[in-house]
């Protein structure tokens, strides 16, 4: 087996832990957020229910790291099995969820490069721990949650793109060619 072949079961198991994880951390969230909102969903206690939503989004954060490096090659992987994929075994929806993922992607490529320098000019007091750092770090994470959510809802179009792509190159998928002729022969 090919480290390619390798490396790429681990980035897809590295997807199903994200999916995992996110829907957990989110299926937390919705719990709290049901108990702690009114009827009209503003929260009973503003201060309280923003530092929940900020724990979400740096938990979201912290389970998408193993996937982060993989990312980018799921994508180029799905794209290309995608199109070799007979016609009929294609979803109409994954074209547009692997553009949504692409897009989420970049989006939070971009957010990590501004984070790194808003980082970067934060005063020299202004460590892990402190407001100031705390604060920056908690913003970045809520700028980045709705990619990172798009990613908990469309990243299973990857699975299922592979899935496809591995059962069409199933040895007993295709009917050969002279077989497929007798067929129609007889048909008439």
């Amino acid at each position: 087996m090919s480290t390619d072949h390798h490396a790429h079961r681990d980035f897809l198991r590295h997807l199903d832990g994200y999916l995992s994880d996110s829907k957990k951390i989110l299926d937390a969230w919705d719990a709290y957020s049901e108990e702690h909102t009114d009827l009209d969903g503003w929260p009973y206690d503003d201060h309280a229910y923003g530092l929940r939503a900020s724990q979400r989004d740096a938990d979201t954060h912290t389970a998408f790291e193993a996937l982060r490096n993989g990312a980018r090659h799921l994508l180029a992987t799905a794209e290309t099995q995608l199109v070799q994929l007979p016609q009929n075994t294609v979803q109409g929806r994954w074209v547009y969820q692997l553009g949504v993922l692409r897009d989420a992607l970049d989006r939070l490529d971009e957010l990590h490069q501004q984070w790194l320098a808003a980082r970067d000019a934060l005063p020299a007091t202004a460590t892990p721990g402190t407001a100031g750092f705390d604060d920056a770090l908690a913003e970045h994470h809520a700028e980045s949650w709705g990619y990172l959510d798009d990613w908990a809802t469309h990243g299973k179009a990857l699975r299922e793109i592979n899935s496809a792509a591995r059962k069409a190159r199933s040895p007993l998928a295709p009917i050969p060619i002279p077989a497929l002729m007798r067929r129609r022969a007889g048909r008439k």
